[in-house]
């Protein structure tokens, strides 16, 4: 989190017209675009929480 306490990333799981799961990224006031076509919510959240950790790691 910064110092105004907003988390440094959002992520928003959502499912896509066809029936399959994807997300969205915003990180550090980037937002971006609907990622993957996964068969579960589950799987759309570990993924998206994959891509968040690389994000952080890579500064």
């Amino acid at each position: 989190m910064n110092s105004d306490n907003k988390p440094d990333a959002t992520i928003k799981v959502e499912k896509r017209l066809n029936g399959r799961w994807a997300f969205v990224l915003t990180f550090r006031g980037v937002t971006y675009p609907a990622e993957g076509q996964f068969a579960s919510e589950f799987q759309a959240q570990a993924a998206a929480h994959a891509a968040m950790k690389f994000l952080q790691q890579r500064g």
